[in-house]
């Protein structure tokens, strides 16, 4: 199958690991042209370099306001377009309602949730009929996951937002759809299952409540975020598509 991705150009933030740099190296893979983030130049322009030519590693920290026009006009400046943009960013501070403190409410609120809203305000100005805004979002938009308290405060905002915004520009052809992972075999989640201490009895007991019995795999993420940015997804929006081995068991 086809996806229509070649030459086509995307923003992808928070992509020099985990799941971004998987939907990165997919889109990539199937003749997309990217311009990737990351809080480090170095760390950026390696990844980029791992992935292919046709991919431009940036150091960009979403909480910065002017963040979201500069990647839109180097995306325009190095491959002539821009045709879409996949918001993902790191998760904010583990910890519980008693233990977070009004810094990483802060912190996570200016990166994850502002900084998202801010690049999806700016890349919707900037795309015309068939654009595309995606969000790497988390399973806890549904069902709050524990110790991670913070974010499942935001996220769930977050898909909020895309839902009115996929409402807003729906008229205009241009799509906004979400990701909600749960437990995808990233770095981010071994450090969650290691929080108790025993990360290998965390995974075990995590497994056996997926219907698949395993975790997902980061390319299988990426492959899904794919499609979802491609002209192939073209009547697909304010969609928040669970990638979780059936973890989840509601409509």
């Amino acid at each position: 199958m086809d996806l229509g991705l070649k030459d086509r150009v995307y923003v992808v933030t928070g992509a020099t690991r985990g799941l971004g740099y998987a939907s990165a190296r997919e889109l990539a893979a199937d003749g997309a042209k990217v311009i990737i983030t990351g809080r480090d130049e170095k760390t950026a322009a390696d990844a980029a370099a791992g992935i292919g030519p046709n991919v431009v590693g940036v150091a960009a920290d979403n909480a910065d306001p002017a963040v979201a026009q500069r990647l839109i006009d180097l995306a325009r400046e190095r491959f002539g377009r821009f045709d879409g943009i996949l918001i993902s960013v790191g998760g904010p501070a583990a910890g519980s309602a008693a233990d977070n403190t009004d810094e990483q409410w802060q912190t996570a609120f200016e990166s994850v949730f502002l900084g998202a809203v801010r690049l999806a305000r700016t890349a919707a100005a900037e795309l015309s009929d068939g654009g595309v805004i995606g969000f790497v979002l988390s399973g806890s938009v549904h069902e709050p996951i524990t110790g991670l308290t913070i974010s499942n405060g935001l996220r769930p905002g977050l898909a909020g937002f895309a839902k009115s915004l996929a409402n807003e520009l729906g008229p205009r052809g241009i799509r906004v759809v979400g990701l909600l992972p749960a437990r995808i075999d990233t770095d981010r989640v071994r450090q969650l299952d290691a929080l108790g201490g025993d990360a290998d009895a965390a995974r075990t007991a995590n497994e056996s409540r997926i219907p698949m019995r395993r975790y997902g795999r980061p390319e299988e993420f990426g492959r899904t975020a794919a499609f979802l940015l491609s002209p192939a997804a073209s009547y697909l929006t304010g969609l928040m598509l669970p990638v979780d081995g059936g973890s989840r068991h509601g409509f």
